[in-house]
């Protein structure tokens, strides 16, 4: 002992506080050792015990006399005089073998590494940690705030030797990032390095590359989550929870959590272990609550109590999982008191944020949308609330769009009258049924009945097609362009292509709902184009129908540009009145469909060197998808039907046609060949 004198403990007390005037932040190294209990472990070890270093017993000194020598706790005192005269330097120590929580409760030091982090949880000794954590939320949940944890260090086996790079991992790096504390990521972790970096190491001896798909990882789930760490990191509002099983058991394997700041709200729940299990997170471990001067006493709180949620029956909170995006609504009642149900698998976490609350009313039925959902999560909220109000309509619509109604609309077309009437009959009573809906949600003066007699004889035409020549007089050239398409360009065409007749059944179905909306709209069906476009994002009907054609076989992709060009046929229905008698108007009618944003992403009109290129095939495509529903929108009309307004169409059609040829896939040239007057070769001069 005589080696240790006060001294030259104020020696060592006077290097740390120089180091301190120098440096806001000092790194204690293998702390724990200079401290009274394991100093004497060490060197002086109690008589009998044998102590760490057996050659020390002869120096063995009882637990009074050790005292006597050493009265005063070295950290103590360290901590004591840098808070009197450097108060501004943080002190950091390293105190292994269990000493975390004695260091920051008795020795009064700002931050410790926290082992017990690292160890417990790679172990899974779940049990452990959560007595742990428990323990210090109840002797002063601010201690929590004063560890660092990490996964690994210097000293240790890198994080990925240590956890893999799969779900274990992530979940407890996800535990790393929103608990309180400090997390500290070690060197090598998020790119996955498997050599192990010591202190001494001047540089890397392994040549590694980054692990990108872990990189990756940790940018899609744990960045966003260090960015909220002002949510994650203090104490006043952090309550760990216990997972109750079915049984009535908690599972020990489970940290639950919730923290707050303001009205933001976080709550986070974590699968340590490679099994199933499901339960309920209801009501918070005991923590310490200071009522008054030194006085505190134990409380637990409830789930709702913990989220600072409003307690009443309309009232229900919405919140999105950050692991897998999807967004999820509970009754507060229910919150309050059962808790949230949640099912876990191996290694599986939720984190959920956004929470926001909102009153159940007639106009936002939140309950019955609650009953409906049953638990599920949801892309949207919202759109969810949508789709609850608008069953009514999206019932028949959906009986309309089907994959077994398209196929029976694709067999009607080779029907005999009888089974087409029929079936005619059947369309007409579903669209009733949907129209009335509608005029039900706009209060539209329209009659339903005449709208759904119009859709009816469109889908007459439709039948007609593959025989166009039978209904209207019309030159073969016609015809044969609706039945085959141009030449070498697929998905056009009446073929036996489910996805071609599904995207045209579904138009007719949709593109002039905007009738509805006034009693007006049946004599101007051109303003109603709009309403209708907009109705089939509004109502989702683009959803349904994205669906109904995934159903049929179509990949999401596919589906999508089915509704994409449902979509584009419904704005530009009546193209053809921008058509003179004479087939004048080819470049009126090619300017109004390329000042629309989703017809430019139909043609993937793109700029590459200041150029603006389209697609061949997709502008092929939209010429023939333009023919079909002027052909279907003329022939169905009693006062417009005539082969003669028909084969005008098919005139724009060509000369557009003529001038794709001409532009070598530029918009602008395209643009310029449709002009009365163009001139090709002269074009091709002037351009070279």
């Amino acid at each position: 002992m005589e080696r240790h004198p006060p001294p030259v403990r104020e020696a060592v007390i006077q290097m740390i506080l120089h180091v301190a005037r120098q440096f806001p932040i000092i790194r204690f190294d293998a702390a724990m050792t200079l401290a009274k209990k394991h100093y004497q472990r060490l060197w002086f070890p109690e008589p009998g015990t044998g102590g760490a270093i057996p050659s020390r017993a002869e120096h063995g000194l009882t637990k009074e006399q050790f005292d006597n020598s050493m009265p005063n706790e070295f950290w103590r005192q360290v901590v004591d005089r840098v808070a009197e005269e450097v108060p501004d330097t943080l002190l950091l120590a390293e105190a292994f073998w269990l000493m975390e929580g004695y260091f920051v409760r008795t020795l009064g030091m700002h931050r410790v590494y926290n082992s017990a982090f690292m160890n417990m949880l790679r172990d899974e000794d779940n049990s452990k940690y959560r007595s742990v954590m428990k323990n210090t939320l109840e002797f002063d949940p601010r201690i929590m705030k004063r560890y660092v944890n990490f996964m690994n260090n210097p000293d240790e086996r890198t994080a990925v030797d240590q956890f893999g790079k799969g779900d274990k991992y992530f979940g407890i790096c996800t535990m790393l990032a929103t608990v309180p504390g400090l997390p500290m990521f070690g060197h090598g972790q998020i790119e996955g390095y498997t050599e192990k970096y010591g202190m001494e190491y001047r540089r890397a001896y392994w040549d590694e590359t980054p692990d990108q798909d872990l990189v990756e990882r940790h940018k899609r789930e744990i960045f966003p989550l260090l960015h909220k760490r002002y949510l994650f990191a203090g104490v006043e509002n952090f309550l760990l929870y216990d997972f109750f099983t079915p049984e009535g058991h908690v599972n020990e394997d489970v940290f639950a959590y919730s923290n707050r700041v303001g009205d933001e709200r976080g709550l986070v729940l974590h699968h340590n272990r490679y099994a199933q299990t499901r339960g309920w997170v209801r009501t918070s471990v005991a923590y310490a609550l200071e009522t008054g001067e030194d006085e505190k006493r134990l409380v637990q709180r409830s789930l709702g109590e913990g989220l600072g949620l409003r307690n009443d029956g309309t009232s229900f909170t919405i919140f999105r999982d950050q692991a897998n995006g999807l967004e999820y609504i509970r009754s507060n009642r229910e919150l309050h008191e059962k808790g949230l149900y949640a099912e876990l698998s191996a290694y599986k976490y939720h984190v959920f944020l956004d929470f926001r609350q909102v009153q159940d009313s007639a106009s936002h039925p939140y309950g019955q949308l609650a009953a409906y959902l049953d638990g599920r999560g949801v892309p949207s909220i919202d759109e969810a609330l949508t789709e609850v109000l608008l069953q009514p309509l999206h019932g028949p619509f959906r009986e309309l769009v089907n994959p077994e109604m398209v196929e029976r609309l694709m067999e009607g077309a080779s029907d005999d009258k009888e089974s087409q009437e029929a079936l005619a009959d059947e369309v007409k009573q579903e669209m009733v049924r949907m129209l009335r809906e509608i005029q039900s949600l706009t209060d539209g003066g329209s009659e339903p009945e005449a709208l759904a007699a119009e859709i009816r004889r469109e889908l007459e035409v439709v039948w007609d097609l593959p025989t166009i020549e039978e209904r209207l007089p019309l030159p073969d050239a016609i015809g044969d362009y609706l039945r085959a398409g141009p030449s070498g360009v697929p998905d056009v065409g009446l073929n036996e292509d489910l996805q071609t007749w599904a995207t045209l059944f579904s138009w007719l179905f949709s593109h002039s709902l905007g009738k509805m909306a006034d009693a007006g709209s049946m004599e101007a069906p051109a303003a109603s184009a709009e309403i209708s476009r907009s109705w089939q994002d509004e109502w989702l009907l683009g959803k349904i129908t994205a669906s109904a054609m995934e159903d049929i076989g179509l990949d999401e992709g596919s589906a999508w540009w089915a509704v994409s060009t449902i979509k584009v046929l419904t704005t530009h229905q009546r193209w053809f009145e921008l058509v003179n008698a004479t087939g004048g108007g080819a470049h009126r009618v090619l300017r109004s469909w390329l000042e629309d944003d989703e017809v430019q992403r139909f043609l993937q009109v793109n700029r590459h060197q200041h150029v603006l290129w389209f697609n061949d095939e997709a502008y092929e495509q939209l010429l023939w998808w333009m023919m079909v529903v002027a052909t279907v929108t003329i022939a169905a009309d009693p006062e417009r039907a005539s082969s003669e307004a028909i084969a005008v169409c098919y005139s724009v059609i060509e000369r557009l046609g003529e001038a794709k040829e001409a532009s070598n896939y530029r918009v602008e040239r395209l643009l310029e060949a449709t002009r009365d007057g163009f001139n090709g070769s002269h074009q091709d001069k002037a351009v070279a």
